[in-house]
C-alpha cells in the first residue's frame, strides 16, 4: 500500500483500475482546480515508516507537560467510560467522512435520532440538531437564525460582558457581512444585571444570549426575567449551557428559552485541546430554518421503523443562497460517544454527576478560601464545576508557580485564578490545596 489512509486503503493497482473504469489517465482528470488555487509544489514531508513515525510522535507528545488540569471554562474533563471507546471505535460508526446515506446507515442514524432525543428531553425543547462544530459555532448560528425569523426588524445581538473570548471571535466572524452588530451588557457579581439588560435590550434587539452556569462557573439566578425581558421585546432568547448541566439546572424552556446551544462534548469526549461538540435545540416553529442536520423516524415500504436524514441545510442540498450551515467533518461521531456517555450514565447517573459538580466545587473553594490570601468563590452564588479565587498575590505568579508544582488552573485577572474540578480531579484537589499553600 503506497497511499490512502487506514479508512480509505487504496493501492496504486486499484486506484489504476478505477481510474481505467471511468476513462481517465490520471486523478488530476478527476479535478477541476483553477491555475490561482492549484498547488504544484512539494509538501516536503518524508516518507515514514510506521516504527519511524511513531518513534517521532513520541518525542514530540514528550514536550508536553503532564500537568493535573484544574481548568474549564468551556472545556470540562469528564471521566469517560471504557464502553464508549469500544463501541465507537467499531467499523460501521468509523468513517472519514458524515454519512449521507441513509439506506445503509441506519444503525449510526437510530444512534443519532437518539442522540436527538436526550437533548429533546433535558432542554424542553421539541427540536434538536445532530450536531454543530462547537458551542461558539452554535451560538453564531443561534444569532443568524434570530435574524432569520423575528418578526420585527432589529440587528442587535445582546450577549454578557464576559462572554469567552473565543466564542466572541467566532460570533464576530459569522454575523460579519450581515446587518446584525454584536454588543454587551453588563454582569453583576457572576450573574446578569438585569436591570441594565432591561435598559439594553429595545426593540431593535434580534437574540439576548444569556449562560447558565456562566463562564465564571456562578448559576444564573435570573433566567425566568431575562427570558420575559427577550420576549417583550420579541427577541429570541438564547441560553448556553452543557450538557451535565442540563441534568440539574433548571429546564431551558421553562424559562422561556428559544433556543438552546452549547458543549455536548463535557460526555463521551475527552478535552482533546479544545475540540467540541456543539448542541442545538429550538422551538418547532423556527424547524425549517435550523442549522446542520435533524435524523428523523420513519416507517419503510414494509411498515418497519426506518431512520432518515430529513432535514439538511447544506449547500449541496438546497439552493446555496438558502443554505444554512455546512457541517463537514464526522462530528455525526463525537454526537454518536455522547449519547453513549449519556446512556450508559442513564438518568439517575446524569443527576448524580451533576450534583457532584455543585458539591465538588463548593467544597474545594471553601478550602482555598481557608488560606491566608485567597478568597473564593469571589462570587457570592451557587457554583457548577468551576469558581474564581481572589488572590492577594499577582495571579499569574501563583499559576506558573502552582504549574511547577504540577497543576494547571486559568489565569482571568491580576488577581484572579479559576478553578474547575470535576469527577476525574476530585481525588487531586488535596494536593492541589498543599500546592497552593505551599506557593502563597
Amino acid at each position: 500500500m503506497t497511499r490512502g489512509s487506514p479508512y480509505a486503503p487504496h493501492t496504486d493497482a486499484e486506484t489504476a483500475a478505477m481510474l481505467d473504469a471511468v476513462g481517465v489517465d490520471d486523478e488530476e482528470s478527476l479535478f477541476d482546480i483553477p491555475e490561482e488555487v492549484r498547488f504544484d509544489g512539494e509538501f516536503d514531508i518524508d516518507a515514514r515508516g510506521e516504527r519511524e513515525l511513531r518513534a517521532e510522535l513520541s518525542r514530540t507528545f514528550a514536550k508536553n507537560r503532564d500537568l493535573t488540569e484544574f481548568l474549564g471554562r468551556g472545556h470540562h474533563g469528564h471521566y469517560v467510560p471504557a464502553l464508549v471507546d469500544d463501541i465507537s471505535r467499531r467499523s460501521e460508526f468509523l468513517t472519514s467522512y458524515t454519512q449521507y446515506q441513509p439506506e445503509i446507515t441506519q444503525g449510526f442514524l437510530q444512534a443519532l435520532f437518539e442522540y436527538q432525543s436526550l437533548l429533546v428531553e433535558l432542554t424542553g425543547l421539541p427540536v434538536a440538531n445532530c450536531s454543530m462544530y462547537d458551542a461558539a459555532t452554535a451560538l453564531a448560528e443561534a444569532a443568524r437564525l434570530s435574524n432569520r425569523v423575528r418578526r420585527v426588524s432589529g440587528d442587535r445581538i445582546l450577549v454578557p460582558e464576559t462572554l469567552h473570548a473565543g466564542k466572541r471571535s467566532v460570533l464576530d466572524n459569522y454575523v460579519a457581512g450581515t446587518d446584525l452588530a454584536v454588543e454587551t451588557y453588563p454582569m453583576d457579581d457572576g450573574n446578569v444585571d438585569v436591570d441594565a439588560l432591561g435598559d439594553a435590550v429595545g426593540e431593535d434587539a434580534s437574540m439576548v444570549y444569556a449562560e447558565n452556569p456562566t463562564v465564571r462557573g456562578a448559576i444564573e439566578e435570573r433566567l425566568s426575567e431575562i427570558g420575559e425581558l427577550a420576549d417583550e421585546a420579541d427577541a429570541l432568547f438564547c441560553l448556553g449551557t452543557d450538557i451535565v448541566a442540563l441534568g440539574l439546572l433548571e429546564e431551558p424552556a421553562s424559562v422561556g428559552a428559544d433556543v438552546v446551544v452549547g458543549e455536548a462534548d463535557a460526555l463521551g469526549m475527552p478535552t482533546s485541546y479544545g475540540m467540541g461538540l456543539g448542541l442545538f435545540a429550538t422551538r418547532e416553529s423556527f424547524l425549517r430554518q435550523v442549522p446542520g442536520r435533524l435524523v428523523g423516524a420513519s416507517e419503510d415500504a414494509g411498515g418497519k421503523r426506518a431512520y432518515t436524514l430529513t432535514l439538511q441545510t447544506r449547500e449541496q442540498h438546497i439552493r446555496k443562497e438558502r443554505a444554512t450551515s455546512n457541517i463537514c467533518t464526522n462530528q455525526a461521531w463525537v454526537a454518536l460517544r455522547t449519547a453513549m456517555h449519556v446512556a450508559y450514565l442513564g438518568p439517575d447517573g446524569l443527576v448524580e454527576l451533576a450534583k457532584r459538580c455543585v458539591t465538588d466545587a463548593e467544597s474545594l473553594a471553601a478550602e482555598l478560601s481557608d488560606l491566608k490570601g485567597v478568597k473564593a468563590p469571589v462570587h457570592d452564588r451557587h457554583h457548577f464545576r468551576e469558581f474564581v479565587a481572589h488572590t492577594d498575590q499577582p495571579a499569574e505568579a501563583i499559576a506558573a508557580d502552582l504549574e511547577r508544582e504540577g497543576f494547571a488552573v486559568h489565569v482571568v485577572g491580576e488577581h484572579e485564578l479559576q478553578v474547575c474540578v470535576t469527577e476525574s480531579t476530585a481525588a487531586k484537589t488535596d494536593e492541589l490545596v498543599a500546592a497552593f499553600e505551599e506557593v502563597l
